[in-house]
């Protein structure tokens, strides 16, 4: 059959999953700081949703890739493809009492707690484990949606470019190898259109 035969399937566009500014408060705000789990647990909410970071990418970090005395540390994320995050005061502050609380010798950036901590050579804390504190904070704190930590990277993108950030830039904040994966998120910026249509066309009419 000759190629101009073919016809491809139609690919539904990708739909986001998001909470609302109000619910992610909430769920920064969850954990506890009465102990070195929940200081982790609070410096890796305020992380990802200061760098967008993939659960891969927050996982692997060690305490050296991440130079508290600069608002920004280099990632390497998919295809080996570094680039550069930025830290916000909420992120570094948590990181840093997370950091004051720790006694362990471990190269990690986050690492596991209680009965499996240290089951195995690498104490690191894993994507499941994640998950895991994402599903018990959103129960927390009252959001009946499912919150994974890709959501807090789908907030973290929405945060931007409902507040003015270009999509080239959004784009590379992500990691994103083609601008079309990016393109998803612009609906955001649709009420903003709206209202901008509303007060500027057909004034003359």
């Amino acid at each position: 059959m000759s190629p101009e035969r073919i016809e491809l399937a139609k690919v539904p566009e990708r739909s986001l999953d998001l909470i609302s500014v109000d619910e992610l408060t909430r769920l920064l705000n969850a954990p506890s700081s009465d102990s070195v789990e929940g200081k982790r647990d609070q410096a890796i909410l305020e992380l990802l949703f200061s760098t967008g970071l993939r659960i891969s990418e927050l996982c692997n970090l060690s305490i050296d890739d991440v130079d508290l005395t600069r608002d920004e540390f280099s990632v390497r994320g998919k295809g080996d493809k570094i680039r550069v995050v930025f830290l916000s005061d909420e992120a570094r502050s948590a990181i840093k009492n997370y950091l004051a609380e720790r006694k362990d010798m471990e190269d990690a950036l986050f690492i596991r707690y209680g009965k499996k901590a240290h089951v195995g050579e690498d104490a690191r804390v894993t994507p499941r484990a994640v998950q895991r504190l994402f599903k018990h904070y959103a129960t927390k704190a009252g959001i009946t949606k499912k919150v994974t930590p890709h959501v807090i990277r789908h907030s973290f993108a929405t945060d931007l470019l409902s507040n003015g950030a270009d999509l080239r830039s959004v784009q590379a904040l992500l990691g994103h190898a083609n601008i079309g994966t990016t393109q998803i998120y612009t609906h955001v910026t649709d009420a903003h259109l709206r209202a901008v249509h509303k007060k500027f066309h057909s004034k003359k009419r």
